[in-house]
Formats: C-alpha cells, sequence, structure tokens
C-alpha cells in the first residue's frame, strides 16, 4: 500500500482538491480505486499468511480446544496412526488449494484493473486532516499500544518473574531465567545458534543464488525460465505446514546413491529455508536487474570486457544493494520462523521458534518469555544497526526506508 500511494499521481488529486472535491471525495474516487491493486495484493497476502500460520493459534488455541487446519496437521502428524501420513497430505493439499485459489483470484482482479502509475518525483502529496488531527494520531497510537508495547511490556515482566502470576516488584525480580538462556548446555543456547545458523546461511545462500538468476531471466529470457520464475512463488504462497509436510514425504527415505537420510537434520529445515523464502530475495533482484540497462553492458563488451568482468564491474555492484536488502529480509523472517520447523525439528535441532513453543506448552512461560524478549532485541539491533548505517550505504540497502 505504501509503494502504491507514493506512485499516484498527484496532478489528478490537485484537479480535484481545485474543483472543490472534499478530502473524503478525493479519498473514496481517486485513491481507493487507483490502490485496488495494492488492496487485492495485501489481502492475499494477510490471507495466505494467517491460513498457514502455526506459532499465534498454536500457543492461543491449543490450550481453548480452539483449531485450525496448520493445528490439525501437526496433532495428526503427532498421532502416529496408521492412516497419519494419508490424513496429513490431505489437509496439506487442501490448505494449498485454499492458498493458491486466493492467490490465483487475486492476480485476475490485479490484471483485469491494473492501472499503470507514474508518480511525480520529491515529496509525496499530503492531506490537512485539521481537527481530526489529534483524534487520528491518538487513535493510531492506542492501536500501536495495544498491538505492540504492551504485549512487549507483558513479555520482558514475566522474564524477570521467579514463575507466572508473581506480580513483578523489587522483590520478585530475578534473572535466573536469563541465566538459563545463556547457559552453554541449555536448549536455548543450542536453539539461538542453530537458528542465526540457519538464517544466516540462508540470507547469503539465496542472495548468491539470485544475482546470477535474476542476470539471466531478465538478459536471456526463455520458456524454462519463464516457467521456472512463475513456480518460484508456490512455496512461499502455500502454507509453511503444508511445505514441510512436503519435505516429510519427499526425504522421509535416505537419498539414493549416497544412502544419506536427512530426516530431522538441520540441513532439512535449511533446504526448506531455501525454498520457503528464495522468491523473498529474488524479487528485488530481480525488479533491479529489470531497471538495469543494457547499453552498458554492451558498450563494456565494445571495450574488450569479458563476461566475467562485465558481471564483477557493472552488473554485481549495481545490483548488490537489492540483492543484500532480500538477504536482509530473509535473515529477519527466518531467524523467528516456527511454522516450517516446528514439523522439521529434532532432538537437539531446535530453532528459537520450536524451544518457545515447547515451552510454553510446558508450562515454563517465564523462559519462554526471556527467549521471545531476546528474538526481538535481536531484531531490533539489527534494524537500528543498519538504519545507523543508511547514511553510508547505497539507497534501497535498507527495505524499511525510501
Amino acid at each position: 500500500m505504501r509503494t502504491q500511494l507514493q506512485c499516484l499521481p498527484k496532478e489528478q488529486i490537485e484537479a480535484a482538491r481545485l474543483n472543490g472535491a472534499s478530502l473524503w471525495r478525493v479519498l473514496w474516487d481517486i485513491v481507493l480505486p487507483l490502490c485496488r491493486t495494492a488492496l487485492w495484493a495485501g489481502a492475499a497476502i494477510a490471507f495466505v499468511s494467517a491460513l498457514g500460520n502455526f506459532g499465534i493459534p498454536a500457543m492461543l488455541g491449543i490450550p481453548i480446544s480452539y483449531f485450525v487446519l496448520p493445528i490439525q496437521i501437526y496433532q495428526t502428524l503427532s498421532s502416529f496412526g496408521p492412516s497419519m501420513l494419508n490424513d496429513v497430505a490431505a489437509l496439506s493439499v487442501l490448505m494449498g488449494v485454499l492458498a493458491i485459489g486466493i492467490v490465483m483470484l487475486q492476480g485476475y482482479f490485479q490484471r483485469r484493473h491494473a492501472l499503470p502509475l507514474i508518480g511525480m518525483a520529491g515529496r509525496a502529496l499530503g492531506f490537512e486532516l485539521g481537527k481530526w488531527r489529534l483524534a487520528t494520531e491518538l487513535l493510531l497510537g492506542a492501536v500501536l499500544c495495544a498491538i505492540l508495547l504492551a504485549p512487549l511490556l507483558a513479555l520482558i515482566a514475566t522474564s524477570l518473574v521467579p514463575t507466572l502470576g508473581v506480580p513483578l516488584n523489587a522483590d520478585t525480580v530475578t534473572f535466573s531465567a536469563w541465566r538459563a538462556i545463556f547457559d552453554e548446555q541449555s536448549v536455548a543456547w543450542r536453539a539461538l545458534t542453530n537458528s542465526v545458523t540457519l538464517s544466516v546461511g540462508a540470507a547469503l545462500s539465496l542472495m548468491l543464488l539470485c544475482l546470477p538468476l535474476a542476470w539471466l531471466l531478465v538478459r536471456y529470457p526463455s520458456r524454462l525460465l519463464r516457467w521456472l520464475y512463475s513456480i518460484i512463488d508456490i512455496p512461499y504462497t502455500l502454507p509453511g505446514v503444508v511445505l514441510a509436510i512436503a519435505f516429510i514425504l519427499l526425504f522421509a527415505r535416505p537419498l539414493p546413491l549416497v544412502g544419506i537420510s536427512l530426516s530431522g537434520t538441520l540441513t532439512l529445515i535449511f533446504l526448506a529455508y531455501l525454498a520457503r523464502f528464495l522468491t523473498v530475495c529474488l524479487k528485488p533482484v530481480h525488479s533491479s536487474m529489470l531497471q538495469l540497462d543494457p547499453a552498458m553492458e554492451e558498450a563494456a563488451s565494445l571495450a574488450g570486457a569479458n563476461f566475467s568482468q562485465r558481471l564483477r564491474h557493472i552488473v554485481l555492484p549495481l545490483l548488490a544493494p537489492a540483492a543484500f536488502a532480500g538477504a536482509l529480509l530473509v535473515f529477519l523472517t527466518a531467524v523467528n520462523e516456527l511454522t516450517v520447523s516446528a514439523l522439521l525439528w529434532s532432538a537437539g535441532k531446535e530453532t528459537l521458534g520450536v524451544v518457545i513453543f515447547n515451552l510454553d506448552e510446558s508450562g515454563d512461560k517465564v523462559l519462554a518469555s526471556a527467549i521471545s524478549v531476546l528474538i526481538v532485541a535481536l531484531v531490533a539491533c539489527v534494524m537500528l544497526l543498519l538504519s545507523g548505517l543508511s547514511r553510508y550505504l547505497p539507497k534501497g540497502v535498507i527495505p524499511w526506508q525510501s
């Protein structure tokens, strides 16, 4: 939505205002029709994300016996019944059909009502709220406090008490949960190491993979590559539980020739991360490659530069900011991922999300809260560090900044 609003043609809005249209009329007759495609895309992302989400329904729904499809798949997989694999596969196909169906419907509406927008350079056109400004800011502040600040304060308070239900004060404050996290023999420390290793490895691997792949997709398009580009979205479109089930069924037997089994290993989670987040890293690199003028490469070729020199001195430096931005998004998403790893982990191969879920299930909510605060602090530190370094980095490297 933010990207779409930045590209709105300001001359239409200015013309409507000069003709006496109110802000509500401009919003209803101009802004909303031009933002329909972005609204549908955002709604499809929200639908697919909610459909495949495991952590929130598991922690809030299982205690009150409120089940959704990912929880049903998880419990069916844990039952080890004779028809377990058949039931899990059937539920996974149902989720996949729902997810792909809504994405196809969204794509149809986008193609039918596509309106190419070329926004004017400079500052975006703003609306003066007047007397409604204070009320709007208070409402937005209340929403942010309810969904961000209050839960975070509750996590911090819970991580500093001996057990759940004890009020936090000078007499009850304790750091025993935090000491348990950084104990080298604790499961939390092992999970932190596993999550950081998997997320950093996936981010770097996908960055190195997406650079040549985006170059091939743009410079040497073919039917095979177009088909490949279209199916790359499927692992991300599918709910994470469905992707995990697919990997379980695919690698249930040892690999042919080598006879090595990947079931229950970090390698299996790593491969699932690569499939899941490939499109997250590829999209910004592919978009940047489409904007790269081929005349520069042609001029370098005429000057005697070979293929390797053109890639190292022209293509890679210009695509590096987009590749770094994509890798950063992969890291921030994968470091606290639960939906995929919840079905792929084994003893000693836990991730942070899995450990939090297991601790919450076993009733150790204090340690679960401490690990949750640690994840929030880790992600916030990375974002603050990059925001502070933004002036020294190429434009476009930080995804959340203009």
